[in-house]
């Protein structure tokens, strides 16, 4: 590479010299530009070489051609070097890597999986790539081979119910095979939703910048979303309500009950949060004897359907929203519902019971054996 920015930076104080051909170099030049299979590189070689015979300067060469200076220098000193076989074939690239030993290999896997650098809670491709003697490319080959991402951290909650098993098989019952004549919700609340307004207005997208708003934030109130999924449809029952209290549930009931076919069992799917078990909602629970509740296991709330709605609702309509009060905000809320069950499609439940089950004892199995 030096070599040709030496070659490229003294053709920029003297003209190209003609290039000189045999004329056996000549007519072979001739009869590779004519053959039929040559390829475009070869052929973009070829006529440097007969342009740069013929007296043309580097400049012209390149602006006939449709090509830089720097190709056209770089085929003529190549030439000069190899004569019409250097046209023919690409310059020799680098081959492979080079071969890491094995124990070097397993000491970085080691170090990733069993230690920690002194002065930060994981490692970094560069500071295992100084603990090692390696570069910090080999670091990253490893980690790549061996599927090694220590950078990322993903977090987790074990239920600890005592009834986890039957709970489960209670609850991916009603979502696999639900029973007839009846309607199967996954009830929950979105609790402390806050409206939040930006400082400044949004700025918008535009080609190749992405739409930015500031950090900051005023803080115009919160608001609670009560939300039950219908699990054989997708659509949504749901009501913004000030506080998240037994009162506001029950108002909320009274909602599902009067949008709700009467002669209709109704299953709700809930976790086990105060509100849902308080005496009064028992009591209401009693004097609507077409409902049935069942509970998630304790730390399993992802069990519940709707907290997927949830997910979608924050990430679709609320994250990136600037709302200047709560109204505001609860108009979004119900704007999106609303476009949510005209076009509902049902969330597809994959996982069997014995899944889940497995998984969850294999995870505690984890905790304990550290693998």
């Amino acid at each position: 590479m030096s070599r040709f920015c030496d070659i490229l930076t003294l053709s920029m104080w003297r003209p190209a010299e003609p290039i000189a051909l045999t004329p056996s170099q000549r007519r072979q030049l001739e009869q590779i530009a004519r053959h039929p299979r040559t390829t475009q590189k070869v052929a973009l070689r070829v006529a440097i070489i007969l342009g740069a015979a013929e007296g043309l300067s580097n400049r012209e060469l390149a602006r006939r051609l449709g090509t830089t200076r720097p190709t056209v220098l770089l085929w003529r000193e190549r030439f000069r070097e190899t004569g019409v076989e250097g046209l023919l074939r690409d310059a020799s690239r680098p081959g492979r890597h080079k071969q890491l030993r094995q124990a070097t290999v397993a000491k970085i896997v080691r170090l990733t999986l069993e230690e920690r650098p002194r002065d930060a809670t994981h490692w970094s491709t560069r500071t295992l790539a100084a603990r090692c003697g390696v570069s910090h490319m080999t670091v990253h080959r490893v980690w790549k081979a061996y599927g090694l991402e220590p950078h990322r951290v993903e977090r987790f909650k074990l239920p600890t119910d005592p009834e986890f098993v039957a709970r489960v098989h209670d609850i991916v019952g009603l979502y696999v095979n639900p029973p007839d004549q009846a309607l199967v919700l996954a009830v929950d609340e979105k609790s402390q939703i806050q409206a939040l307004e930006r400082t400044q207005p949004i700025l918008p997208l535009r080609p190749g910048i992405p739409e930015r708003q500031t950090h900051d934030y005023k803080r115009h109130g919160t608001t609670t979303l009560f939300a039950a999924l219908n699990v054989l449809t997708g659509k949504v029952i749901a009501t913004c309500l000030p506080r998240h209290r037994h009162t506001e549930f029950l108002a909320f009931l009274e909602k599902i009950e009067r949008q709700t076919p009467k002669g209709l069992a109704v299953h709700l799917i809930l976790d086990g949060y105060g509100t849902h078990t308080h005496p009064r909602v028992e009591q209401w629970l009693e004097a609507h004897p077409r409902y049935q509740f069942h509970f998630t296991p304790k730390g399993a709330s992802w069990l519940n359907q709707v907290e997927r709605f949830f997910a979608e609702l924050t990430r679709k309509r609320i994250r990136r929203g600037s709302f200047r009060s709560v109204r505001e905000l609860e108009r979004a809320i119900r704007d999106y519902v609303a476009e949510h069950n005209r076009q509902a499609r049902p969330f597809a439940w994959t996982a069997s019971a014995s899944q889940i089950i497995r998984k969850v004892r294999n995870c505690k199995q984890a905790l304990v054996t550290g693998h």
